[in-house]
């Protein structure tokens, strides 16, 4: 039997971390010859609710200081349309790891080492930090995986597996983030494995990894747990179902099974804690809301409009918009191929056209007809960038709007990231 641990948070995050780890046989008994620990946190972005608790990384990288590492590093990539200096500035990571000693790590900032993806036979960029440290140093280094517990309105659910997706770079995202996402996340799993998933379960979120605050009542769920173990297949199972969430509804565990890393049949997982298990499991929804701007039509095409790529990439970002932000005009989304010519035949604009598909089909018709100035689009799969340069605008909300801190630090934190040769693909208002 696989062992995963269910950890009571109530009585402090330090006291629940340590007794997590020696319940696997310490920190000492983790440590590896060069001790060193790389921890893979969820910093998508500085969004309330949706990254994980810097008091939890914080406790992690106290408890193996105690335990006699040489060396603690906080790595993330954050989504697109973000550079990984300013999300760790506004939510905390950076504190943290100023406050502890531990080394802040911005993958964004790193070069370019390819990597190949077995399932999908292509190659994706990943961080030369990554490749030196978690693949050609592996056995000497221990590498913790600390997600957020998140549904996900593409993936179902976003725990330790998936968040290793924030390992390759920003760029190398945009391709196959549609039908072929949940094998890119298995594939990243099939080459890059954590020692230990330690789940940040403080919170869960529903409806989505990405909850507008105007519905923090509905979308976050206090459960205070974490969840952890050594094996990161198991530990995403037990999570998985402990949101509500079997094995057969989340694709990319069941093809990261098929690799044969991890246990992934919940009878052969054994739940340490299983009081939490049973009585605070629930039953949540990785889907939206769907509380879109009124002015909004949305036109979706009868294939290829992929849940993974264009279609929730896209409207995740207009929920959040109008709702936080109060995102409010009048326009069209057009996404995913076989869009019928009469939906598109009274269009006078503005429109977003979202993802190469439809842009293949309607771009060069409507640019004609209606204007270049009319149209903005987002090429590729989930060129998140460009997504969030279209629905601002014409949502008419200035992008500088959505970051709660000074411009000028702003500003400043992007030289500073760029100076360090950040590739982040981030929004054209703060692009130099």
């Amino acid at each position: 039997m696989v062992q995963v641990r269910f950890e009571d948070t109530s009585g402090g995050l330090d006291a629940a971390v340590a007794s997590m780890f020696e319940a696997f046989g310490g920190g000492r008994g983790l440590l590896k010859s060069s001790r060193d620990v790389f921890l893979k946190v969820n910093g998508i972005d500085f969004k309330p609710h949706v990254y994980t608790s810097p008091e939890v990384v914080a406790s992690v990288v106290r408890y193996f200081q105690r335990q006699g590492a040489r060396h603690v590093y906080v790595m993330e990539n954050s989504t697109q349309g973000n550079f990984t200096r300013l999300v760790f500035d506004i939510c905390g990571m950076k504190k943290v790891c100023d406050d502890t000693g531990a080394v802040p790590v911005y993958l964004d900032e790193t070069a370019e080492i390819p990597m190949f993806l077995p399932g999908l036979e292509s190659f994706v960029q990943i961080p030369d930090f990554i490749h030196e440290h978690l693949i050609r140093r592996r056995r000497e280094n221990l590498y913790i995986s600390i997600p957020k517990l998140k549904t996900h309105s593409m993936t179902t659910v976003t725990l330790g597996i998936k968040n290793q997706f924030g390992l390759i770079h920003q760029k190398s995202r945009i391709a196959d983030h549609n039908f072929k996402l949940h094998q890119k996340i298995a594939d990243i799993y099939a080459n890059i494995r954590p020692d230990f998933t330690l789940i940040d379960g403080v919170e869960a979120t529903n409806y989505g990894h990405y909850p507008a605050l105007a519905q923090e009542k509905l979308c976050v769920i206090p459960v205070n747990v974490l969840i952890g173990g050594p094996d990161p297949l198991a530990v995403d199972v037990a999570a998985a179902k402990f949101l509500g969430f079997s094995l057969s509804e989340v694709e990319h565990l069941k093809l990261a099974a098929k690799y044969g890393f991890g246990e992934s049949r919940m009878a052969k997982i054994e739940i340490q804690g299983s009081d939490i298990f049973d009585t605070r499991r629930q039953k949540l929804s990785w889907d939206l809301l769907e509380k879109f701007p009124a002015g909004v039509r949305i036109i979706r095409g009868r294939t290829m409009c992929c849940t993974e790529g264009c279609k929730r990439n896209t409207e995740a970002v207009l929920e959040v918009f109008g709702q936080d932000y109060e995102g409010r005009g009048s326009f069209t989304i057009l996404m995913g191929k076989g869009i019928a010519g009469s939906d598109v035949a009274g269009l006078s604009g503005p429109v977003h056209i979202a993802g190469d598909c439809a842009i293949y089909e309607w771009y060069p018709e409507l640019s004609r007809k209606l204007g270049k100035s009319k149209i903005t689009v987002s090429p590729g799969c989930n060129n998140l960038a460009k997504t969030i340069d279209g629905i601002t605008r014409w949502l008419h909300i200035h992008p500088l709007k959505l970051v709660p801190i000074n411009p000028l630090k702003s500003l400043a934190l992007l030289i500073q990231a760029k100076l360090h040769g950040s590739k982040a693909n981030i929004t054209q208002v703060v692009k130099l």
